[in-house]
């Protein structure tokens, strides 16, 4: 099985296997022992990425997106029946109109 391990399950438990703990950005330089790992160990190691930190965000992003665009869909939709509801109303309305003017001038 060749596939890097988790922060959870690590690949193996032999701390000078594991990737280091990276120095925090508070830390004054030099405080810290020196890294002795390999590079290549430790970017084939290295899982846990800043992007795959953020994809919840980003995924929270599109679906909040998503939903705007629902909700302005739904909007547009209800408008659309609102007028064509007052369409007929407006339409009942010219015909009683139409209706009487002919009843008047019949008389």
């Amino acid at each position: 099985m060749n596939t890097a391990g988790t922060i959870d399950r690590p690949l193996t438990h032999d701390p000078q296997k594991q990737a280091p703990m990276k120095p925090s950005t508070h830390e004054p330089e030099g405080s810290a022992t020196q890294d002795l790992t390999p590079n290549g160990a430790r970017d084939s190691r290295q899982n846990r990425t800043r992007e795959m930190q953020l994809i919840p965000e980003a995924m929270a992003r599109a679906h909040m997106h998503e939903r705007l665009q629902e909700a302005e869909q739904d909007r547009r939709a209800a408008r659309l029946v609102a007028a064509r509801r007052m369409q007929r109303k407006a339409e009942r309305a010219s015909r009683r109109a139409r209706r009487a003017l002919a009843m008047a001038v019949m008389q």
